[in-house]
C-alpha cells in the first residue's frame, strides 16, 4: 500500500528480462509487499482482484502471526524476509512461483510441516486416510490399475475378491467426484500418490 515500496518493487523487477510486469487483474504472480502476516494481510490478499489461479509472493517486513495452512489456502506460494531479499532473490521467487513451485523460509516450512503432520495424526490417520483423501488400501489399488492389471489380478494379489475391488474404485471415484476409473488414476499421478 505504500507508493514508495511499489515504485521500489516496479523498478526491481521491470528490469528483470525474465519478467513482464502486467496489470494486477491479468497477472499469473503478484508481488505483494505487507508489514507483518496476519488476518488482517490475508484479508488484504482476498480483497485483490486478481485472476483465477493467480499466486502471491510476499515480501514481510516486520513479522509472521498467521497460521501457514491459512496462508497457503490465500494463493500464497512465495514468503521473502524484507531484511534478507535483494532483487536478485525477489526475482528468483517470482519465477519459481511461475513455475508451480514454492519459495518459503525454512521457520515457515516447519510451522506448515507441524501442521501436516498434526492433521495427520489426529484427524486423517484415526479415519484411515492420507492427505490425499484416500486410503492406503485405495492408493494401492489405483496403482495397481495404473499398470494395467484387471479387477482379477488386482483382487488376487490383495486377497479380496473382485466385488471387493469394484466397491474400492467405486467409492473413490464417487468420494471425489470423478468419472471413471481412468480419471480416478489421472487424480492419484496427479496428486503424486502413483
Amino acid at each position: 500500500m505504500d507508493p514508495i515500496t511499489q515504485y521500489g518493487l516496479e523498478c526491481s523487477l521491470e528490469k528483470s528480462p525474465q519478467l513482464m510486469l502486467t496489470p494486477i487483474e491479468d497477472a499469473d504472480v503478484v508481488v505483494v509487499a505487507l508489514d507483518k502476516v496476519d488476518a488482517a494481510a490475508l484479508d488484504v490478499l482476498e480483497s485483490l482482484e486478481v485472476r483465477e489461479g493467480a499466486r502471491f509472493v510476499v515480501l514481510v517486513d516486520r513479522g509472521w502471526y498467521a497460521d501457514p495452512a491459512s496462508v497457503v489456502a490465500s494463493g500464497v506460494r512465495a514468503v521473502l524476509w524484507r531484511e534478507d531479499t535483494n532483487v536478485q532473490a525477489l526475482v528468483r521467487a517470482v519465477v519459481t512461483v511461475a513455475t508451480g513451485q514454492a519459495w518459503l523460509p525454512p521457520s515457515v516450512q516447519g510451522r506448515l510441516l507441524d501442521q501436516v503432520q498434526q492433521v495427520q495424526q489426529e484427524i486423517l490417520s484415526p479415519r484411515g486416510l492420507t492427505t490425499s483423501g484416500l486410503t492406503a488400501r485405495e492408493i494401492d489399488v489405483l496403482r495397481m490399475v495404473s499398470e494395467g492389471l484387471d479387477l482379477a489380478e488386482i483382487a488376487q494379489k490383495m486377497s479380496y475378491s473382485e466385488r471387493t475391488i469394484k466397491k474400492i474404485i467405486a467409492a473413490v471415484i464417487s468420494r471425489l467426484q470423478l468419472r471413471n476409473r481412468v480419471h480416478a488414476v489421472t487424480y492419484a499421478i496427479r496428486a503424486g500418490l502413483i
